[in-house]
């Protein structure tokens, strides 16, 4: 039977886990690097395509009651003035929903299906993959791990039949596909990101974008209002490179803490329909400080019968909302192509061919900005603001830029509402 070692409890990991037992694959395991999964990170948004894919692997049911249905994105201009409105989700003609949820309760939900039903000894906790031989002698990759058991720390080496990268931007399998890449590049901007539990009327039922050509902040709702009318929000602000405490930027640095506060100062005078930005930010217990990073696009993600899934394949900004979305539907389709193909090296490379063009411009695209360029350009042409964004960004020009995009990642209404291209054909059939 097929032994598949999927490297990476993240979101890319655990849906490819679950995409391929659902395909009918049995001998899974997925080695995660932290010794606990833990509510770590902020929130993201899961677009219609990714959450049909969630729907068809079962775990749908079990996430919304973390989640906040995303009805609709407005963005602004730094002025105030309001750029546009959006409708999204079911309100926008899908069948699935938009929904804003913490990474953390995600990653949750897709752990306990897994241990559910693939066994709690498929995903392994403190076991890190630190190198990989896509093609070792007999043909198999053969993987370098490293236990820590509490205190006691090992090393060791499998070659499992499959091997899929899931872990992440500073991906090991990704190095040993594609040696000397180097540290992922910097645009020089930085993003201070947390969430934050504010009294319901303080908040925005929505999701809004707001900024002008230098800096930009990201708020939207996690959770309904609770017994005490209180409502988690998660906020996530971006800004030239220095970080709000006055230090200099760590490109390796993922999760350095940052007082609130200080961020807080920066954004005390943006205020749209009522929503302080400066006072939501200051309500967070904890921010962090991320550098605005991502990979250059990749020629190939496999080599014989190695592959690479969601960050370690196609890191991208945090634009649009893409990079837990696209994560996702990867499972989906590579599972789709092993079990529609006899020889996994055929299978790695119909997937391939399948994802990597796309997700390819969809890097691209977010290096320009994606969606979010019309607050750029609505700067560029009136700095000071407008009463009438029409006379400055033109329905049809700001109608334009979102289809374009949708079309890019795949989640444009039509594309969605198709169904899932991504159906399981052979399910039951043991491998």
């Amino acid at each position: 039977m097929t032994h598949i070692l999927i490297a990476g409890g993240g979101v890319a990991g655990l849906t490819t886990a679950l995409a391929l037992h659902a395909a009918g694959f049995e001998r899974i395991t997925v080695t995660e690097a932290a010794r606990e999964l833990r509510p770590v990170g902020a929130g993201l948004n899961i677009m219609p395509n990714a959450v049909r894919e969630l729907d068809e692997l079962g775990v749908l049911d079990a996430l919304e009651p973390h989640a906040v249905r995303t009805r609709e994105l407005r963005y602004y201009h730094r002025s105030g003035s309001l750029i546009s409105v959006e409708q999204r989700g079911v309100r926008a003609g899908y069948r699935w929903p938009q929904l804003s949820v913490h990474r953390g309760a995600l990653q949750r939900v897709l752990a306990a299906a897994v241990r559910e039903r693939l066994g709690p000894s498929a995903l392994l906790t403190a076991v890190r993959v630190t190198g990989a031989d896509p093609l070792a002698a007999d043909g198999l990759p053969r993987v370098s791990l490293d236990h820590r058991d509490g205190g006691r720390q090992g090393c060791a080496s499998l070659a499992p039949d499959l091997l899929i990268g899931a872990d992440g931007i500073r991906s090991a399998v990704r190095a040993a596909l594609h040696p000397g890449e180097g540290d992922p590049p910097w645009n020089g901007q930085l993003i201070h990101r947390g969430v934050s539990r504010v009294p319901a009327d303080r908040s925005a039922a929505f999701m809004f974008i707001a900024g002008d050509d230098r800096r930009k902040a990201v708020v939207y709702p996690l959770t309904l209002p609770d017994a005490e009318g209180t409502v988690l929000v998660n906020w996530a602000c971006v800004g030239p490179g220095t970080a709000a405490d006055g230090t200099a930027a760590h490109r390796g640095d993922w999760n350095r803490r940052v007082p609130p506060d200080a961020i807080a100062r920066h954004f005390a005078d943006w205020e749209f329909d009522g929503v302080r930005v400066g006072e939501i930010l200051a309500a967070a217990e904890a921010a962090y400080v991320y550098p605005m990073v991502d990979r250059d696009p990749l020629p190939h993600w496999s080599r014989g019968r190695t592959t690479l899934v969601g960050d370690a394949a196609h890191a991208m900004y945090p634009v649009g909302s893409n990079g837990a979305t696209q994560s996702v539907v990867d499972g989906r389709a590579l599972a789709h192509a092993l079990v529609t193909h006899r020889d996994p090296v055929a299978a790695l490379a119909a997937y391939e061919a399948d994802r990597l063009p796309a997700m390819t411009e969809l890097q691209l695209a977010n290096r320009r900005l994606g969606p979010e360029v019309v607050i750029r350009l609505a700067h560029e042409r009136a700095p000071g603001g407008f009463p009438d964004i029409d006379a400055v960004v033109p329905p049809a020009e700001r109608a334009g830029i979102a289809a374009r995009y949708a079309a890019t990642g795949a989640f444009d209404p039509a594309s969605v509402n198709a169904g899932s291209p991504y159906g399981a054909p052979a399910r039951g059939r043991a491998r």
